[in-house]
């Protein structure tokens, strides 16, 4: 029996997916677990397995083609067993159907029945040896206006004109040998000239035709399942969810000391500034439910566990991933599994799992020399901690100025479950653990 492939669902928020790369050919011989094709998801790129036994009839959608979680993309079968009901009804149902073959589908798919006779190829036309068969020849142009009459000389002369008139004539593009002179004897004079020049109609200007688009002109990039899922979340927080911002700046001189002391030590001990920030917000997190929940429209939820989610920027957009039970772990631990997970995000590599479930996130843009920003929230969490560059500033003390490194934190709350002195409260409480870091490993 015949055994239907469809687009599946192959992660938690997974509505579409674009089919990047066939990997069986029509034909081939498949085992239900094999991989059929990789499909890219709203955060990945996943394996689309074979759930049965048999051969590959017939592929339904055409590579870089996106469709709908539950669409038919093909058909396995045994050798024999006809399937042309199947991909008649996946035809009819709009589901894009490449040409029958094994040679990969790239190009644009037909929506045509399998069971449909191929098309007949158009006839070459025929040589044709009479001179009938070439194609029309042009109108001929049309014939010029005739001239304005002239009156010529009665003895066969040239016309008789001034210099001047020959000048202002050749200016002004008049021609003298159709123009009757006033002068002695008929001569073109300067008058004659004036007056031609105001009888005649002023000359058409030619308007140039709009510059052709050079093919540089413009590129259209075309939305990945990433981009797309992006797009609608943002319009779901940044309209929906009343935010409100509250921005502090913490001294992250001990902090960085500690950090040097620890790099003496050996590479096994290096860890980052931004590895100090999200071990203190995964503690702070743990010390405010509050702020450690989810908006589910008729209640909050607030966790039990710290499910920290850290903004990592690809070259298809931002993807989330989580670090799980973050205030449970060593700061060597969340170093480790924060540069594993940021390699796999931008290789596209994350399984559902890794990157679903966040209960509040971080996004960090201190690298790129930012000093201060907001950050959207990611529904259902009802905040995230937007962190800006560590800077050194000089800072007044009662015996002068000294230098201290500092860095602007601005944390983004949904108003619905987070009022602002609770947002405040978890500020006060991050401030502590970052401005005394040995509280970190209390």
């Amino acid at each position: 029996m015949a055994t239907k492939v469809f687009m599946e669902a192959l992660s938690p928020t997974m509505e579409e997916g674009r089919l990047v790369k066939w990997l069986k050919n029509e034909g081939d011989a498949v085992k239900s677990g094999d991989v059929l094709a990789e499909v890219e998801t709203d955060k990945a790129i996943m394996e689309l397995v074979a759930r049965g036994d048999g051969v590959l009839r017939k592929r339904l959608v055409a590579e870089g083609e996106s469709k709908p979680v539950g669409t038919l993309v093909g058909v396995i079968a045994t050798a024999d067993e006809n399937i042309d009901a199947l991909v008649a009804g996946a035809a009819g149902g709009g589901a894009a159907a490449p040409a029958t073959g094994s040679a990969p589908t790239g190009g644009a798919a037909t929506s045509a029945p399998a069971a449909a006779p191929p098309a007949k190829p158009a006839e070459a036309p025929v040589r044709a040896t009479a001179p009938a068969a070439a194609p029309p020849s042009p109108p001929p142009p049309a014939p010029a206006p005739p001239p304005p009459p002239t009156v010529p000389s009665t003895d066969g002369t040239p016309v008789r004109s001034s210099p001047l008139a020959r000048r202002l004539a050749s200016e002004r593009g008049l021609d003298l040998s159709r123009m009757q002179g006033s002068g002695p004897g008929g001569r073109i004079i300067k008058r004659d000239i004036e007056s031609a020049a105001t009888a005649a109609p002023a000359p058409a200007v030619a308007i140039a035709p709009p510059r052709a688009a050079a093919v540089g002109d413009f590129e259209d990039i075309a939305l990945t399942q990433i981009r797309k899922t992006i797009a609608k979340r943002l319009s779901e927080s940044i309209g929906p969810i009343p935010t409100f911002y509250l921005t502090a700046e913490f001294d992250l001189t001990r902090a960085a000391e500690m950090r040097t002391a620890m790099a003496e030590m050996g590479d096994g001990f290096k860890v980052s500034i931004n590895d100090f920030l999200m071990k203190a917000v995964a503690t702070a997190l743990a010390q405010h439910p509050e702020v450690n929940a989810h908006w589910l429209g008729d209640r909050i939820r607030q966790h039990h566990r710290v499910l920290l989610g850290m903004a990592v920027a690809t070259p298809d957009g931002l993807i989330v991933p989580v670090i799980f039970d973050a205030d449970q772990k060593r700061m060597s631990q969340i170093s480790a599994e924060a540069k594993e997970l940021a390699k796999r995000a931008r290789e596209r590599k994350l399984k559902p799992e890794e990157y679903t479930g966040s209960t509040f996130s971080i996004s960090n843009l201190g690298m790129f020399g930012i000093d201060e920003f907001t950050a959207i929230i990611n529904p259902p969490e009802v905040g995230i901690l937007a962190i800006g560059a560590a800077q050194d500033v000089v800072v007044p003390r009662e015996e002068g100025f000294v230098v201290r490194k500092r860095v602007r934190v601005t944390m983004s709350c949904d108003h619905r479950a987070v009022d602002g002195a609770v947002g405040a409260a978890f500020l006060q409480t991050l401030r502590r653990m970052i401005e005394n870091p040995l509280m970190l490993v209390y």
